[in-house]
């Protein structure tokens, strides 16, 4: 993904005395909402792997409908971490283990037949770990008896150093939970039988109890991971400690994180690329028919980092000294700006939220021809663009240095798309 250096007048200055507003206390805030936020993702994933658990133990429609409910619930306080990737190395290097996307999900399970085989791209693209207890990989005979949070970390996430061998994090868990989603741009999400998951002659679609081995050890793999990524975000935890030891460094880190996940990340890559391809299998959660929400929480995960402020899943409110408060501070109008850019871009969110509640699914918006779905997603990327132009801005007046904005061929170089 690209990159847009933006590099300030300022950049060579010492870094601004904030008069009113700490800058320290402001970066301490953004650590504590984010140790806020992973301990909220723990805490449903938690819920997650409770569900998943009973499924196993006692297969029925009951028990898979409960685990596709806490799959939802676990992703609202998740994708409002993803503002804390681009700026927090630690943050980046770990992402790609819990929310990697899009995946190639015959490495995984069965499929249908027209999603085709093996490519030059990917030749593990259709390779059924859960179906084939061993295979090959780069010459050497791999042991895939025992379904392991260690062998899917080990050996099978990222195979053969493809990034579409996703076999691990939320993507996996909602293939197995849902299936494919076959209807293209029509009604409907994936609709996996919860007698894939039975014991005996009930089993459907066969290897009932691997595909189940498979469900727990990706769910459990999930939940150890957040569990570390709490701790980095604790008093004395590595990303904490990174993002306190220098302030204009840590003011960068936000704003990196801010700009990068509006415009290359989720306007570009997310958004914008599945309007040119019309492509279903374009949208973030594909399976579940779950996008809408990515893309909000995403959205609102930007708002709560400037404003300071992030509600929990309890409903209490962790919030204090704000990146708002420093921008105001510097340049009042420019702060009053970002507000109102941030405000519009929750509002298209949620216009697209609210269509896909009402049955105008994301996939749907996306097919060729439906200028009322365009017009929606292309709403909220043009909200997205707009206040990244803000955060601009916000680096000049804060003098912060130089801040890599991720960018996006869909925004930057369309034509590369069809190359």
């Amino acid at each position: 993904m690209k990159k847009i250096l933006l590099s300030t007048a300022l950049s060579f200055a010492a870094p601004m005395a904030f008069a009113d507003v700490n800058a320290s206390e402001v970066l301490t805030n953004y650590a504590n909402i984010a140790e806020a936020k992973y301990q909220d993702s723990l805490i449903t994933a938690q819920a997650l792997q409770t569900a998943v658990d009973a499924l196993i133990a006692d297969p029925s429609e009951g028990n898979l409908q409960a685990a596709k409910a806490a799959w939802f619930a676990a992703r609202v306080p998740y994708q409002q971490t993803e503002v804390y990737r681009f700026g927090n190395a630690i943050v980046d290097d770990w992402e790609g283990k819990v929310n990697a996307w899009p995946l190639d999900e015959g490495l995984i399970d069965y499929v249908d037949a027209s999603y085709g085989g093996p490519s030059d791209e990917n030749e593990f693209a259709a390779l059924n770990v859960i179906a084939n207890p061993s295979f090959t990989l780069s010459g050497e005979e791999i042991d895939a008896y025992e379904i392991t949070p260690a062998f899917l970390e080990g050996q099978l996430h990222e195979a053969d150093g493809v990034e579409a061998n996703v076999a691990t994090g939320y993507h996996a868990i909602e293939f197995l939970l849902w299936g494919q989603d076959l209807n293209g741009h029509g009604t409907g999400a994936g609709n996996r039988a919860w007698t894939d998951y039975a014991s005996g002659e009930d089993c459907t679609n066969g290897n009932c109890d691997r595909r189940a081995d498979y469900l727990k050890a990706a769910t459990d793999l999930l939940v150890s991971d957040l569990e570390w990524m709490t701790a980095q975000w604790g008093v004395e935890g590595d990303a904490r400690v990174e993002v306190l030891a220098d302030e204009t460094a840590g003011l960068s880190a936000m704003l990196t994180g801010m700009g990068s996940l509006s415009y290359g990340e989720v306007a570009g890559e997310r958004m914008r690329l599945g309007v040119m391809l019309n492509d279903p299998e374009e949208e973030h959660s594909c399976f579940a028919d779950n996008t809408h929400n990515d893309h909000y929480y995403d959205g609102l995960g930007v708002q709560n980092v400037y404003l300071g402020s992030y509600t929990r899943i309890d409903g209490s409110v962790v919030s204090g000294a704000s990146l708002a408060e420093l921008v105001a501070e510097t340049n009042g109008e420019l702060d009053v700006e970002m507000r109102t850019k941030l405000s519009a871009t929750m509002r298209e969110l949620g216009d697209i939220k609210h269509a896909a509640e009402a049955g105008f699914a994301y996939d749907q918006m996306l097919e060729a021809g439906n200028a009322a779905g365009e017009d929606l997603v292309m709403g909220g990327v043009n909200a997205f663009i707009d206040q990244t132009r803000s955060i601009e801005r916000i680096v000049g007046a804060l003098a912060v240095g130089d801040v890599a904005i991720e960018g996006s061929d869909s925004l930057d170089d369309p034509d590369a798309v069809f190359q």
